[in-house]
């Protein structure tokens, strides 16, 4: 299934990483950035969650929320953000295995992940910017900045 511009975000409800469940329709209300990655520790998702750390001032100040979401267990995605000092949410996708990950269209069954997918979900619910990536293929989040500030702009 691959999602477009216009449809309707997935729903999820899901543990981060001190085991706190967070919805998608609990976030209802204010844009989200939802971003899927194959692995926490591994070099290319640090480097891109990192980079997302940095600049995660040019989200919040335009009020999106942001989360990300991966395959991994909370505990490994715990001791991840602290040793990367990641300030926003990680989600767990662990069980049942990848299901939000295969409902929004970006779980590799066969590897068991997640691909490089990211959604902007308007405050309504809305994709308004969708983009997947291969696991070896790093993503510029220069998209995701135009995205933010078009729906800044509208």
């Amino acid at each position: 299934m691959t999602l477009s511009v216009g449809d309707a975000a997935p729903e999820f409800s899901l543990p981060d990483q001190d085991k706190q469940v967070v919805s998608l329709a609990g976030l209802r209300g204010a844009p989200v950035l939802v971003v899927f990655y194959p692995f926490a520790f591994s070099g290319t998702c640090t480097g891109e969650l990192c980079q997302l750390r940095d600049d995660l001032d040019t989200y919040t100040d335009a009020g999106v929320q942001v989360v990300a979401i991966s395959t991994d267990p909370t505990f490994s995605l715990k001791a991840f953000k602290a040793e990367q000092g990641l300030t926003f949410p990680l989600l767990s996708d662990f069980w049942p295995h990848g299901a939000t990950a295969e409902a929004y269209g970006v779980f590799n069954e066969r590897a068991g992940m997640a691909l490089r997918g990211t959604f902007l979900v308007d405050a309504g619910g809305t994709l308004v910017f969708t983009e997947v990536n291969q696991p070896g293929d790093a993503r510029a989040q220069s998209g995701w900045k135009d995205a933010v500030g078009q729906l800044v702009a509208a």
